[in-house]
Parts: C-alpha cells; structure tokens; sequence
C-alpha cells in the first residue's frame, strides 16, 4: 500500500513540474472590432498550449 501512494505521489510529481513534457499553460484574450457601419463586435478566446500543441475556443 506504502509503495502504490509512493508511485502515485511520485506521477502527480512529475505531471505538475513538467518532467514528462512541458506544462500546458493557459492562453486567453478579448477584443473589440469597430467596422465601417460603425458595428461594434465583442471578442473572447480562451485556450492551452505547451509549445507543440495548443487548444482553444473564441467566443
């Protein structure tokens, strides 16, 4: 039992500090957008990367 909670600590371990890879790292923005009309459009994104992959979703 001692040595399963020690395997398990020892991965959340290396998951957290990025051992295994780079951490994910949150990515975020919002904006405005003013056409010719005069129109104003409200923007947002919200995502993930960790230098190779990125994940996102815009609002």
């Amino acid at each position: 039992m001692k040595r399963l909670a020690l395997v398990l600590a020892s991965l959340g371990f290396l998951t957290a500090c990025g051992a295994d890879g780079d951490p994910f790292r949150t990515t975020g923005g919002v904006g405005v957008n003013v056409d010719s009309s005069g129109n104003v459009t409200p923007s947002a994104r919200v995502g993930a990367t960790n230098g190779t992959f990125s994940v996102g979703v815009g609002l």
